[in-house]
């Protein structure tokens, strides 16, 4: 019924592989721009203050488009969630909004702090929620099990 905590952990080393997919296009923009202004003759100190302001954000970006759109999606999934069978649910079994999903991918900060122990809490949660998960009221879930879950059995205490 919930996803446990290997199964998600390997979905994540999954899902970092389609990020770190997402971070080498970039890149190949981000070269091509660079040689766009090198090209029209802008200052080194200008280039880098211009590619700095524009990188930062995206390095954020493009890890929470990736996780808010997948799991607020009909799929309610990540490429690394799908491939395991793992969807991300509410207390009621639906999907969750994108405003949801974007909670629980920055509420992922929290469950970083103190060594992960956030994440490790999955592991040893009575509904193998993560800190986010508790925060956000959110599942990870075994897609093939969702038709023989009672509602009483995932709805918080």
């Amino acid at each position: 019924m919930h996803a446990g905590f290997w199964k998600r952990f390997l979905a994540y080393m999954i899902d970092y592989m389609v990020i770190l997919g997402g971070y080498f296009l970039f890149f190949i923009i981000w070269a091509g721009f660079e040689l766009l202004l090198n090209g029209i003759g802008v200052e080194q100190s200008t280039k880098e203050l211009i590619l700095g302001i524009l990188g930062v954000p995206i390095y954020v970006v493009i890890p929470w488009l990736y996780y808010a759109i997948s799991e607020s999606s009909s799929k309610q999934a990540t490429v690394g969630k799908m491939a395991l069978g793992i969807i991300v649910v509410d207390q009621h079994q639906q999907r969750i909004s994108f405003g949801r999903a974007t909670a629980r991918f920055f509420g992922r900060i929290l469950s970083a702090l103190l060594l992960c122990i956030g994440y490790i809490m999955a592991g040893f949660t009575e509904r193998k929620q993560a800190l986010h998960d508790i925060l956000c009221g959110t599942y990870v879930m075994n897609r093939n099990s969702l038709d023989h879950v009672e509602l009483q059995d995932i709805k918080t205490s």
